[in-house]
């Protein structure tokens, strides 16, 4: 592992899981790992440089169309790349089309930085996961590969059994809570070859089981909700993300927010 590497810049592509949701301030906006990495690097580096293209609810199709090609043109030391799984969501879904747009994005990017990040993405353990695991572990195979051919380097979250626990997810079972996010930043922090600052793969601390009857007011507040506003967006063909401009559309100098993330509403 290189303990003395040195990046000056850092751009992020993506959806929510990029985004930072559900990792939420006290203003309202959400930080996420994306922004907690960018901030340990600008610690390093006083010039350091940031950009989050990402946008909820955006498909591998929509982050080709959107954001590589601008993230290609900022030419940043580290572009991590995270798309293709709300496309694995979905009811009908072309597989051959997901990985022939992330072998695009990956073969534009991958010249125009220096090192580019991938990652086979956590999942939330229980029956929608099972649902959809055939879908991701393709869709997981294939970035496997685009990294071996293109020097791309992968960080495996979903081979990290901690990151699967329902305690590391928001109320609404498809965002990380603010300790999901802090253990997916310290995960990519290590596979850029920076020394490690704890053990993200580490079991959390023992916690008592929500009996059966908080449970169930869980699963009908989940699927007031969550549940219900996702499916309507499925069948109007809307998204989360419409109308929404990148978090941070411009490769500029970045400090990290002094701000602690706001209570979960669990």
């Amino acid at each position: 592992m290189q303990m003395n590497v040195k990046y000056t810049s850092l751009v992020a592509l993506g959806d929510s899981f990029t985004e930072g949701m559900s990792d939420r301030l006290p203003d309202g906006s959400y930080r996420g790992w994306a922004d907690l990495l960018a901030g340990r690097m600008a610690a390093r580096d006083p010039g350091f440089r940031y950009a989050n293209l990402a946008v909820r609810g955006k498909l591998i199709g929509q982050i080709v169309d959107e954001q590589v090609e601008v993230a290609a043109g900022m030419r940043a030391d580290v572009v991590t790349l995270v798309g293709g799984l709300n496309d694995t969501l979905r009811p009908k879904c072309d597989m051959g089309r997901v990985r022939g747009l992330l072998t695009e994005a990956v073969e534009r990017l991958a010249p125009s930085c220096e090192q580019l990040v991938l990652m086979r993405s956590p999942g939330r353990n229980g029956p929608v996961m099972e649902r959809f695991r055939p879908r991701m572990e393709e869709l997981f195979t294939h970035i496997d590969e685009l990294a071996a051919r293109h020097g791309a380097v992968v960080v495996d979250l979903y081979g990290a059994p901690v990151l699967g626990e329902q305690r590391m997810w928001d109320v609404d079972r498809l965002h990380l809570t603010a300790e999901g996010h802090e253990r997916v930043a310290e995960a990519v922090w290590q596979a850029l070859g920076y020394p490690p600052e704890s053990d993200w793969r580490a079991p959390p601390a023992a916690a008592a089981r929500p009996n059966w009857a908080a449970r169930r007011v869980a699963d009908a507040r989940f699927a007031k909700q969550h549940l219900v506003p996702w499916i309507g967006r499925r069948l109007t063909g809307r998204s989360s993300g419409d109308g929404l401009a990148p978090k941070r559309g411009e490769l500029a100098p970045y400090a990290a927010a002094s701000e602690a993330p706001a209570p979960s509403d669990s």
